[in-house]
């Protein structure tokens, strides 16, 4: 199942829906057509556990192609929010989670050559995410290194509380696309977050594919371009630490819910590890893609 957040008009609220074909089935409506109670908000279908996929996906084969009066619009028609526009809690970062990544950022960060031994977690503020075609700001009294970095979104479905290696996917939700922008300047004192968590450097879209759709995690494919030159391309089979072993680790000392989201950490390729130095400025244009879950496009303007 593809799920989305959209609003149908500028003024109309935010709302959840899945995308079938051509069409966006708003969730809520549908449910009532079917007698059935089902949410207007991603989080709170997350909420709802990991059966209500497989419930609505059993509803929907029932439906067919025989859709009931209002339940659906033209994906055209609508306007697409980052999936979670606002989540509950700070999205886990991971750096250097992908081994040609910790070698480029030795180089130009000062970061460690050694692979870390364990993931290296940050965080980024609610007011990071924006959605697809949102812009990106460039605060010039801020920074003067704003950088790019495109990952894997995880998204927990369920309590995890010290889980199990083994056991860890199955806490997943589903997958999303990420862009980890970072001001590299605004390091300070080895912390992250300020160069990490200023508004708009979280852009998230253009969906939610669920788990079930994608069993596998570490086969997709992942690329990013600026001004339509290619910088990122690599497959998430080359992550330093996979999707399960991230869930699990911060698990061990941190309740994850759902809703919660992991950023598992960037190919090599960023601007700061290019020769020369590569940053964005405002006019610059981003585009970046994820196998089987689809691309955003973000402008970078000044703030």
């Amino acid at each position: 199942m593809r799920l989305v957040t959209y609003r149908a008009t500028i003024e109309a609220e935010a709302r959840l829906g899945a995308v079938v074909g051509d069409l966006v089935v708003d969730m809520e409506r549908y449910g009532l057509s079917q007698g059935v109670s089902l949410p207007a908000r991603m989080l709170d279908f997350i909420a709802m556990g990991p059966h209500v996929v497989f419930a609505v996906t059993a509803l929907f084969e029932q439906t067919g192609d025989r859709w009931p009066i209002g339940t659906t619009l033209p994906l055209v028609n609508v306007r697409l929010l980052a999936p979670i526009p606002r989540p509950n809690k700070n999205i886990f970062g991971i750096g250097l989670n992908y081994i040609d990544h910790v070698a480029e950022s030795a180089k130009a960060l000062d970061t460690s050559p050694d692979l870390p031994r364990q993931p290296v977690i940050f965080s980024k503020p609610p007011t990071t995410v924006v959605g697809p075609g949102d812009p990106i700001v460039h605060h010039a009294d801020i920074t003067a290194q704003l950088d790019w970095e495109v990952e894997l979104g995880a998204i927990i479905g369920r309590t995890a509380r010290r889980v199990s290696l083994s056991d860890a996917l199955s806490y997943v939700f589903g997958y999303t696309l990420m862009l980890d922008m970072s001001a590299r300047d605004c390091r300070r004192a080895g912390q992250w977050i300020y160069s990490k968590g200023q508004d708009s450097y979280a852009p998230m879209g253009p969906c939610i594919v669920t788990a079930d759709e994608l069993p596998d995690p570490q086969t997709l494919d992942i690329w990013l371009t600026v001004n339509g030159v290619e910088k990122q391309r690599s497959n998430t089979s080359h992550m330093l630490f996979k999707v399960n072993e991230l869930i699990s680790d911060i698990s061990q000392g941190i309740t994850l819910e759902p809703g919660d989201i992991i950023a598992t950490g960037t190919p090599e390729g960023v601007g700061a590890g290019r020769s020369p130095q590569e940053w964005l400025v405002p006019g610059d244009v981003i585009e970046c893609g994820l196998e089987h879950i689809g691309e955003l496009r973000h402008a970078v303007i000044a703030g």
